[in-house]
């Protein structure tokens, strides 16, 4: 049995879902949450940029003591989880856009994979959905503003779509099969990509995330590394790069939200 807490990672509040989703399936296991809000959002920066904030970040919490590393940033996975995995000498987990669930959907209609401008930019990415069966069903959207607006605490369902109709109007009425929420934060605001692909689409309009996979991961690496910790109530810590005083209030909301369920009223 290991008590050693696992460090969750992020450029900001995003991975917090992740943390949500893991403390749901392993209550007793302790967690460092980790947001680099400071230098957030990782979406508009060079690839270069993002590698070394992140293996900065994952240099504090090593530090810290972690058993485990959640990489909970798909930007961050894409720019940095090859080195991370040669270089560090704890399990490394990373969160990574589902879009081959999405595509396993069967339809004619689009898969919409909605991001940050780096994820969708990057070569591991382009990589992964060149691996589709149809790589052109996917339709890469690289939106910024969502996860500024997340992080000062706004998750109205419709306080986006502003944002969602500057980059998504000229799609309007086509077939949504599948919309792939590629980036943690926006999973805070799944009922308002539903509501308005429900609004502006036909399809189903099914949403997928890899919170889930990305938990169910790290589990079987702790059972298969004998790392896990069986007794107690775990704990969480929060640390940031940023103000914690003014974001601790934001990071307790976020983890006390509700996990949406699709078709939920």
């Amino acid at each position: 049995m290991d008590a050693r807490p696992i460090g969750i990672f992020d450029s900001g509040m995003g991975g917090v879902s992740l943390l949500r989703d893991a403390r749901m399936l392993l209550p007793t296991e302790n967690f460092i949450y980790y947001g680099d809000n400071l230098n957030a959002p990782y979406g508009d920066r060079t690839e270069e940029e993002i590698l070394a904030l992140t293996e900065n970040s994952a240099d504090f919490l090593l530090q810290l003591g972690v058993k485990a590393l959640v990489i909970a940033c798909n930007t961050a996975t894409s720019a940095s989880i090859n080195i991370l995995r040669k270089k560090l000498d704890v399990p490394v987990i990373s969160v990574e856009p589902a879009i081959k669930p999405a595509c396993e959907i069967p339809g004619d209609g689009k898969i919409f994979m909605l991001a940050t401008a780096a994820t969708t930019r990057l070569a591991r990415y382009r990589a992964l959905q060149e691996r589709m069966p149809d790589p052109q069903r996917v339709l890469n959207f690289g939106i910024s503003g969502i996860v500024a607006r997340i992080e000062s605490g706004t998750v109205a369902d419709d306080a986006f779509d502003d944002i969602f109709d500057a980059y998504l109007a000229p799609y309007h009425g086509m077939k949504a099969d599948g919309i792939v929420l590629g980036c943690t934060h926006y999973i805070f605001i799944a009922r308002a990509v539903e509501r308005y692909f429900k609004k502006h689409f036909c399809g189903e309009c099914r949403l997928f995330d890899g919170n889930s996979a990305t938990v169910r991961q790290l589990g079987r690496v702790l059972e298969q590394s004998n790392l896990g910790n069986f007794t107690g109530c775990g704990k969480v810590a929060f640390h940031t790069s940023g103000n914690s005083e003014k974001l601790k209030p934001v990071f307790d909301m976020l983890l006390d939200m509700p996990i949406y369920k699709q078709g939920e009223e």
